[in-house]
């Protein structure tokens, strides 16, 4: 089941279920139910979103799809692939091997994106730092997890990242991870009926500027070096979220060192069994 924060073509905010190119809006008024959030963390959101389901239906290109979060904060995870462990000792040689090591140990890098007020909604502009020279998008499969930090769904992340300003210095990483528009998510979240295949997961990162694609890459979920769930734990060690998070799970497709993101570029991540997410770029 794929479920989406939307807004009506009359322009009022909700939830749905997405059937392919149909919307089916759920009655949400007098459920005990209110947001997206509501819905994933009850423990039964398939059971709930049919019950709720309206007779309604829309196009999909006649609603606006929205990023699927509510008051959850986002984070991330860093060098859980091994192409990901590469790059960041490529961009910094000075901590090159805090990165060798980070990607064996047992404790993930975890760290803080943002709040929903910067996540960038489906087919909006995410940002390149005006003072970067060097940034590129990084495709990243995502938790969607409740205040217990179990799975309750999983949508794509773009977790927008200048390397020029983190690779001067790792203590910069905040500089270059975390400022206005830089990640966006969505488009649904998928709640599948049975265990993820990693093998036949597939994550896909397209860049094209002027009409022409400039940038194409591929990874699986089974090259991830860490377990969903371990990530997870993590996150929550001595922590609390009432609000639930959303965790990008990290990069395996990362453009070469001599790419950067222009201004105008158009970026799309398709997540098997997710979607697509789209994202016109802007610097400046």
């Amino acid at each position: 089941m794929h479920l989406a924060k939307i807004k009506t073509p009359q322009g009022i905010p909700g939830v749905a279920i997405v059937e392919g190119n149909r919307v089916r809006p759920l009655q949400l008024n007098g459920s005990g139910y209110s947001t997206l959030s509501d819905l994933l963390f009850s423990g039964n959101a398939k059971t709930l979103a049919l019950k709720l389901v309206s007779d309604e239906a829309y196009s999909i290109s006649d609603v606006k799809i929205l990023a699927p979060v509510d008051q959850q904060e986002v984070w991330a995870a860093g060098v859980t692939y091994k192409r990901s462990q590469v790059a960041r000792m490529e961009e910094s040689e000075s901590a090159a091997s805090h990165y060798d090591k980070v990607y064996s140990a047992d404790r993930p890098e975890l760290f803080f994106k943002g709040t929903a007020a910067r996540m960038v909604h489906p087919g909006e502009p995410v940002r390149v730092r005006i003072d970067s020279e060097w940034s590129v998008p990084e495709p990243e499969f995502t938790l969607v997890l409740d205040p217990n930090m179990q799975i309750v769904g999983y949508t794509i992340g773009n977790d927008m990242s200048a390397r020029d300003i983190e690779g001067e210095n790792p203590l910069y990483l905040p500089q270059a991870k975390v400022y206005k528009q830089c990640c966006s998510l969505g488009p649904y979240v998928w709640i599948p009926d049975e265990e993820l295949d990693l093998a036949n997961t597939h994550v896909n990162l397209s860049i094209v500027r002027d009409q022409q694609e400039v940038f194409a890459g591929e990874t699986t979920l089974d090259q991830l070096h860490r377990k969903l769930t371990d990530l997870a734990k993590w996150l929550g060690k001595e922590n609390e979220f009432p609000h639930g998070a959303m965790l990008l799970t990290g990069t395996g497709v990362v453009p070469d060192d001599d790419f950067t993101l222009e201004n105008d570029d158009a970026v799309t991540i398709s997540i098997t069994n997710i979607g697509t997410l789209q994202n016109p770029v802007v610097k400046g």
